[in-house]
């Protein structure tokens, strides 16, 4: 599994993406089982159990995902620079604050006490390997990156699902799914261990604040991709409302389909390519073209597959909601350029975003299915517009986080995507 850590070719690139896109199709296949499987083998109220504390731990687990991404960037610019101080900082505050909340979660959404300590583990073990995955995709070692990624899934789901099928509750469930993720941290820590001694940017020093900037906007990309769905569940008729959910799968389908390539693109991005944005935009936008025109020609099959026949009437809303992912996709790719460049509040126009759409659904819009629908797509159009056509401003690197100087400018060829989340 040796590989090198200089900047890949065109063939080197393909290989990563499509095994990136590989290790994201195993992951968001376990993610779809599990609850299918937790439908099937448990009963209604453990299974509304499962179901909260996956989202439970998604939910912390954004910190996670701002790990990495902070990981990613320092180590695409220091290679070697040791990052094991912030990696304990965050998974430290992330598994705090669901304790912390613990009196809360347990009140409002009826959990037990040991359920909440078996989100908490869970919650240290997933941010604690994205540090990992982080280092990996920094260092443009994308084949490892992949197999990082197969194991996390397999720790975070795996358990889960081997308990389940062999009967157990869902406090045994959850029990495996947490033992699981931390078997799996010391399979990271050997995959990410690293090919060649540390160079003189192994002193550079990795701050908080460059984590704190990731995740918020992590968090805030979560919420205005959401947020519709929400108000919907809020402002519409039980059968309106769980139809607005099957069109939101088409969404998160086409938000995360084409997200290997912002993947690959992000250690190219922190050290100064700033053709590779134009680059990545393009090949977004190109995805979302194709994804949104496949959806506008079956339709009626994505609504039947995702909810059944009931649902097929719909099919002529699936364009609109497939263009409101793809707009979403594009602002993620400009998001993460901006997380790249160091911009000091990345997550700002996302807030106003969803801000606007909260006034828009609540106080404008006629409160049905079409209006959330047109009010989802014109917020992204309009964040989309914003942040595309916006290239970011780097702000003054932390001390100890000076970026290396720009590599050569490397067009990535378009991978294979990836499947849509779980």
């Amino acid at each position: 599994m040796t590989e090198t850590t200089a900047g890949p070719g065109a063939s080197r690139m393909g290989t990563a993406g499509a095994a990136v896109a590989g290790a994201a199709m195993v992951a968001n296949g376990l993610a779809y089982l599990l609850p299918m499987l937790g439908a099937r083998y448990l009963p209604v109220e453990e299974l509304s159990v499962l179901a909260t504390t996956l989202a439970l731990v998604a939910i912390a687990g954004v910190a996670g995902v701002g790990l990495q991404m902070a990981v990613a960037v320092h180590r695409a610019r220091h290679p070697g620079a040791p990052t094991h101080r912030v990696s304990l900082v965050t998974t430290a505050v992330a598994g705090g604050a669901v304790v912390v909340a613990a009196p809360l979660v347990m009140t409002a959404l009826r959990l037990s006490s040991t359920v909440v300590a078996l989100v908490a583990g869970t919650t240290v073990a997933v941010v604690l390997a994205a540090r990992w995955l982080g280092e990996l995709q920094g260092e443009q070692r994308f084949v490892r990156l992949a197999w990082a990624m197969g194991m996390v899934a397999l720790g975070r789901y795996g358990g889960m699902i081997v308990a389940l099928v062999l009967g157990a509750d869902v406090v045994v469930t959850l029990l495996a799914g947490m033992l699981t993720a931390w078997l799996v941290l010391p399979v990271l820590a050997w995959i990410a261990r690293p090919d060649r001694p540390a160079g003189d940017d192994a002193v550079a020093t990795m701050r908080i604040r460059q984590v704190a900037s990731a995740g918020t906007a992590a968090l805030a990309m979560l919420a205005v991709s959401y947020a519709d769905l929400i108000f919907a569940r809020q402002l519409l008729s039980p059968a309106d409302s769980g139809a607005y959910a099957v069109g939101t799968v088409l969404t998160k389908g086409a938000l995360w389909a084409p997200q290997v390539i912002v993947v690959l693109a992000l250690p190219r991005l922190a050290v100064g390519d700033n053709r590779v944005r134009t680059v990545v935009l393009a090949i977004v936008a190109a995805c979302g073209v194709v994804l949104v025109a496949a959806s506008a020609l079956a339709g009626g099959f994505a609504f039947r597959l995702v909810g059944g026949e009931d649902y097929t009437s719909l099919g002529r809303y699936a364009p609109f909601f497939a263009a409101t992912g793809a707009l979403y996709a594009l602002i993620f790719a400009a998001v993460n350029a901006k997380i790249a460049a160091g911009s000091r509040w990345p997550s700002a126009p996302l807030w106003v975003a969803a801000a606007v759409l909260a006034v828009l659904t609540t106080t404008v819009a006629p409160r049905t299915f079409q209006g959330i629908m047109w009010c989802a797509l014109a917020t992204a159009a309009g964040t989309a517009l914003v942040m595309v056509f916006r290239p970011p401003r780097a702000s003054r690197p932390a001390t100890g986080d000076r970026s290396s100087p720009p590599g050569p400018a490397t067009a990535l060829p378009r991978p294979a995507p990836a499947a849509p989340p779980g």
